[in-house]
């Protein structure tokens, strides 16, 4: 997916807020904190050294030191691990796909072990669009669907069900995503 149509470039171009300014509905961080009305967009592919887990009860899919974040304004930020460092014993490709209108066309992968099986506990990019082909095939968990952490710290899950932003302590939003905020 290497040309992006120009529904895909109308689509990004509808965004109000694109982090050059905090709107007066945010909440202002405290120090230590970040907000993500502060966050870039188009998004920002930050690399990260924390402690990240991801596992289901006593499986661990990740347990890596080596990620990157996803910064884009309104929603928090979507660790990305290498395949290096994935467990695949536990997932299995999943039908079905997404777009995102920054990141391309997005693969599902869901969780398959001889006792459960969950549907899309995560997804990858495995054509991205050139602006993001450093995460090429980077997988990305729902928090909603596993248990993620950020350096002991048990992430919640980006309010809405659809995204997939991981909520530590460390943010303020409001968030894409609660209730109210389908205009952002």
């Amino acid at each position: 997916m290497s040309d992006i149509s120009d529904q895909i470039l109308k689509a990004r171009s509808k965004w109000q807020y694109t982090g050059k300014y905090r709107p007066e509905f945010a909440l202002a961080p405290s120090k230590g904190q970040e907000s993500v009305w502060d966050y870039p967009r188009p998004p920002k592919i930050d690399p990260d050294r924390r402690h990240i887990l991801v596992k289901y009860n006593d499986l661990i899919i990740v347990d890596t030191q080596k990620s990157v974040r996803i910064l884009e304004t309104a929603s928090p930020p979507v660790f990305y691990i290498s395949p290096s460092d994935v467990n695949f014993d536990y997932l299995i490709d999943t039908a079905g796909s997404s777009i995102c209108e920054w990141k391309g066309k997005a693969q599902y992968w869901s969780l398959d072990e001889s006792e459960v099986s969950i549907q899309n506990v995560g997804w990858s990019y495995p054509n991205s669009f050139k602006e993001f082909k450093s995460i090429k095939d980077y997988i990305s968990f729902y928090p909603a669907l596993l248990d993620c952490y950020v350096d002991g710290e048990k992430v919640k899950p980006q309010p809405g069900g659809f995204y997939g932003g991981w909520v530590t302590s460390e943010l303020v939003g409001p968030f894409k995503g609660e209730p109210g905020t389908g205009w952002w």
